[in-house]
């Protein structure tokens, strides 16, 4: 029995080690033999090398677009401030300077040393090296947009050219995204009024335009004060 037990084990020895550990094709994996001091990438399809030690290991980095949010607050021209929600589309380009950025990705029996991978730190991920630039460009850029004649279009385009333009170096790309500004309710009720002027003045019709603007500012102050004055009427 003994001897039987010593032959299974050298069996299944030898299947490990024969065994073809493959780098697979949807994902970028690296390897490390210095506990991540430095790292090899190794393509798609390609036997993974022999690790020996705790410092030998791999992790693997998504090879397919993924999606991410920011959400924060910023101050538009004249300090108005408003809510802003980011929803973006981007790629990790450099797994290698991905990981270098997002140390903790790389650290061994950490989420990313799988295939599947976690969700939880590659949002982590999301958060210090991606958000935190677009929060910084648009905070920048957002200063000197009026939130009255803000494009969300044009706004768009110059903050994805900037944002990439700092994320070169950190081996990731955004492929689109989103912005989208939401003023508190005052804000918005100035902008739905700038906006109808402006719409009355086109037509030739600005002191109509001043009228019905003064008559709906005046009938919101008489209903909020009717409500707050009503009293039941007290029966004879």
């Amino acid at each position: 029995m003994k001897h039987l037990f010593t032959t299974a084990s050298l069996c299944f020895l030898a299947i490990s080690i024969t065994s073809c550990d493959r780098a697979q094709s949807n994902v970028q994996t690296l390897y490390t033999n210095n506990c991540g001091v430095s790292w090899q990438l190794i393509k798609a399809g390609e036997t993974l090398p022999k690790g020996i030690g705790m410092c030998s290991y791999k992790v693997t980095v998504p090879d397919y677009p993924m999606q991410g949010e920011s959400i924060f607050k910023s101050a538009f021209k004249n300090r108005v401030m408003a809510k802003i929600e980011v929803t973006y589309d981007y790629s990790i380009l450099d797994a290698i300077s991905y990981v270098g950025e997002a140390k903790y990705l790389g650290k061994i029996n950490s989420d990313s040393d799988d295939e599947v991978n976690s969700s939880k730190a590659y949002e982590t991920a999301e958060n210090s090296v991606i958000d935190k630039r677009i929060k910084e460009v648009a905070r920048d850029l957002l200063i000197t947009e009026d939130i009255v004649d803000f494009s969300q279009a044009e706004f768009e385009t110059k903050l994805l050219e900037s944002v990439n333009e700092l994320l070169k170096s950190k081996g990731v790309k955004i492929n689109f995204l989103s912005f989208v500004p939401i003023p508190e309710e005052q804000t918005r009720q100035a902008i739905d009024v700038v906006t109808a002027m402006k719409i009355y003045e086109s037509k030739g019709l600005t002191e109509v335009g001043k009228s019905v603007t003064s008559a709906r500012a005046g009938a919101t102050k008489v209903e909020v004060t009717v409500q707050k004055d009503e009293k039941p009427v007290a029966e004879d």
